[in-house]
C-alpha cells in the first residue's frame, strides 16, 4: 500500500476542504456550486442553506476575493499579485484591489530563517555574517528580505524561502489545476478569463521563482549583458554563500521607482529616469532576447546619482529571434497604420486557430482593427496609453479565439507595468516612440542580404527533405486504405463530463425507484394483514418502511452534498 501517495490525497482533500470553505466564508456559496464542489462544504452549512448562499455584506466581490485570498496564505497571495497584473483578464476594479496584496505579507520567525540558512550553508549564521537584521526589510509570498554584513565588512541582502513553500505551492498548484477545469466545464462565462490558463502561468512563474540558483544565473546573465551599461546597476551575487532556498548578493542604496517624493528630494530628472527605463527594457526585450520581466515597483531602485538598479530575478522572460523580428514588425505596422501587415504577424505568430478560415478571419479581424485603433490616430503619440491597446488587442483575441503565446503574454504584462511606472515619472511619456529605434534596427536587419540567403538555405534544405520523404508517406497511406486499415480517431469535448453527469443522475433516478417499490411493498403489507403483525401492523411491512426510510434519507442527505439540489 502506498501510505505516503494516500497521506499525499488526505492532505490535498484537506486543504480543497480548507479552500472551499474560505471562498464560502467570503460569499462565493454560488460559485462553489456551479463548479460542482459542494461535497467539501460541511454538512451543517449546505443543511442550513439548502442550496441558497448570500453574498458576504458590506463588501464588494473585488475586496472578498481580496480577503479570501490573503486568508489562504502564501500560493493565494502569488496568484493575487499575478492577476492584479493582468486587468486585461480580470477587469480593473479586480486588479487595482487585488494590487493591495503587494505589501501585505507577514513575516515569518526569524528561527525559522536562522534554521533554513545554517541548513543550507552547513554553518552557524555566525560564521558567515558579523551581523545579521532579525527584523525583515522585505516580506514577499515566496521570501524575506534581510540586511546582514558579511565578515569582511561587505554590506550584502539575504534572501530566505519561507520554510516549507515549495510543498505548499505544489499541492495548492495541483488544486488550483482542478478547480480550475471544473470551473471551465461546469460555470460558462468563467471561460472568458481561462482559469487553466492562469493557473499554467501561475505554475510556471512561481517553480522558477523558487529555485534561487535559477534566479542566481539570471542575475549574472544580467550583469554581463548590461554591467557596462551607463546608468544602471545590477547587484553581485555570492554564489558560494547562495542555495535553492538562500541567495546573498550586494546591498544596494536606493529610493523605489514609484518614490517620486524622495526622488524629487534628490534632485533627479524623473524625464530621463522614464526614458533610460524604457530603453533598457526594450534593448533586453529587442536586441539581448533575454529581460527582467517583474518591473514591480519595488525591484527597481533609484540610486542617488540617478542610476537605475535592478533587484529580484527570479521571473525572467526570453525571445527568440523569430518573435523579436516579429514584434519589431507589429511596432513599425502600427505607427505606419498597416493593418493587413498588422494581421499577418498575428497569422505568423500562430494565433490562429487551425480550424479557422485564414480569409474570412482576415477580412474580418483587420476590419475590428481598424475601428478600434483608428481612433487611437487622432491623438498625439505620448496620449496613447500601451495598456489600452494591450486591452484592445486583448478582446479582439478573446472575440477571435486567438492563441497568445505565453511569451507574448509576458512581454505584454512587462510593458504595462513598466509604462505605470514611467508616467508616474513623466506622464507624458510615449511608449511607442522610444520603441522604433530598436524595431527600426531589427527591421534593418530583418533585411540583411547574408540573413535572406540563410533563411533560403534552409527552406531549400527543409523542401527537399520533404520531397524525399512525401512519395515514402503517400504510398504506406494507399496501402492502409487497400487494406481497410486507415483509422480515424474522434474525441468529443466534455463527452467523459456528461457520462459521469448522466450516470449518476440514472443512478440516483434507479434508487429512487428502489425506495419507492420498498414503501409500495410495506403498504401492501399493512394492507394484507402478513404475519406476524405488532399492534395490528405487519411486522414485515414497518421493516421494510424503516429500510426504505433509511435509503431514502440517505439519498437526499448525499443530494443536498453534492451541491446538485
Amino acid at each position: 500500500m502506498d501510505i505516503p501517495g494516500l497521506a499525499r490525497k488526505y492532505r490535498s482533500a484537506r486543504r480543497l476542504q480548507q479552500i472551499v470553505n474560505v471562498f464560502l466564508k467570503y460569499g462565493f456559496g454560488q460559485v462553489i456550486d456551479q463548479a460542482h464542489l459542494g461535497r467539501y462544504i460541511p454538512f451543517r452549512n449546505r443543511l442550513k442553506s439548502f442550496g441558497a448562499w448570500a453574498p458576504l455584506e458590506g463588501l464588494t466581490a473585488a475586496q472578498s476575493l481580496r480577503k479570501a485570498f490573503a486568508e489562504l496564505g502564501p500560493s493565494f497571495i502569488k496568484l493575487a499579485q499575478l492577476l492584479s497584473s493582468r486587468p486585461d483578464l480580470i477587469t480593473e476594479r479586480y486588479a487595482d484591489e487585488l494590487k493591495k496584496l503587494q505589501d501585505e505579507v507577514p513575516p515569518f520567525a526569524v528561527r525559522d530563517v536562522r534554521e533554513i540558512i545554517e541548513q543550507d550553508l552547513r554553518r552557524p549564521l555566525d560564521a558567515v555574517f558579523a551581523n545579521f537584521e532579525e527584523t525583515p526589510v522585505a516580506a514577499a509570498s515566496i521570501a524575506q528580505v534581510h540586511k546582514a554584513v558579511l565578515l569582511d565588512g561587505r554590506r550584502v541582502v539575504v534572501k530566505v524561502q519561507r520554510p516549507n513553500i515549495r510543498e505548499h505551492i505544489e499541492s495548492d498548484i495541483h488544486i488550483m489545476s482542478f478547480v480550475s477545469e471544473l470551473l471551465e466545464n461546469n460555470v460558462p462565462e468563467s471561460r472568458f478569463f481561462n482559469p487553466s490558463g492562469i493557473v499554467e502561468e501561475f505554475s510556471r512563474t512561481v517553480r522558477k521563482e523558487l529555485n534561487f540558483v535559477e534566479e542566481a544565473r539570471n542575475c549574472v546573465r544580467f550583469h554581463r549583458q548590461l554591467g557596462g551599461v551607463e546608468g544602471i546597476h545590477i547587484p553581485k551575487i555570492y554564489g558560494d554563500l547562495s542555495t535553492e532556498r538562500v541567495l546573498v548578493l550586494d546591498m544596494i542604496d536606493g529610493v523605489r521607482i514609484d518614490h517620486i517624493a524622495e526622488i524629487d528630494r534628490l534632485g533627479i530628472n524623473k524625464k530621463m529616469l522614464a526614458r533610460r527605463a524604457l530603453d533598457i527594457y526594450f534593448r533586453q526585450i529587442l536586441e539581448f532576447g533575454f529581460f527582467h520581466a517583474d518591473p514591480h515597483p519595488g525591484n527597481i531602485l533609484i540610486e542617488s546619482d540617478g542610476t537605475l538598479a535592478f533587484i529580484d530575478f527570479g521571473i525572467v522572460g526570453r525571445v527568440s529571434d523569430e518573435l523579436k523580428e516579429i514584434i519589431s514588425g507589429t511596432f513599425m505596422s502600427l505607427v505606419k497604420r498597416d493593418f493587413d501587415n498588422l494581421v499577418d504577424y498575428y497569422i505568423e505568430l500562430g494565433m490562429v486557430p487551425d480550424d479557422a478560415d485564414v480569409e474570412s478571419f482576415r477580412r474580418e479581424f483587420k476590419a475590428d482593427l481598424s475601428d478600434l485603433l483608428e481612433p487611437l490616430y487622432g491623438l498625439q503619440l505620448q496620449d496613447i496609453r500601451f495598456t489600452e491597446f494591450i486591452d484592445t488587442v486583448t478582446r479582439l483575441a478573446i472575440k477571435y479565439n486567438l492563441r497568445i503565446p505565453p511569451e507574448l503574454l509576458l512581454i505584454d504584462k512587462t510593458l504595462m507595468l513598466l509604462e505605470n511606472l514611467c508616467r508616474q515619472l513623466d506622464p507624458e511619456i510615449d511608449i511607442i516612440a522610444a520603441s522604433e529605434p530598436f524595431a527600426s534596427k531589427l527591421a534593418v536587419k530583418h533585411m540583411d542580404p547574408s540573413r535572406i540567403f540563410s533563411i533560403g538555405k534552409r527552406n531549400i534544405r527543409e523542401f527537399s527533405e520533404l520531397v524525399r520523404i512525401f512519395p515514402g508517406q503517400i504510398k504506406r497511406l494507399v496501402r492502409k486504405a487497400s487494406r481497410d486499415d486507415l483509422q480515424i480517431k474522434m474525441y468529443h469535448v466534455n463527452l467523459p463530463e456528461f457520462m459521469k453527469d448522466m450516470d449518476r443522475a440514472s443512478n440516483r433516478i434507479a434508487f429512487a425507484m428502489i425506495v419507492s417499490a420498498i414503501i409500495l411493498s410495506s403498504a401492501i403489507m399493512h394492507a394484507a394483514g402478513v404475519v406476524p403483525t405488532v399492534f395490528g401492523l405487519s411486522f414485515l411491512g414497518i421493516i421494510t418502511f424503516a429500510v426504505a426510510f433509511f435509503l431514502g434519507l440517505w439519498l437526499l442527505v448525499s443530494i443536498i452534498r453534492s451541491g446538485r439540489l
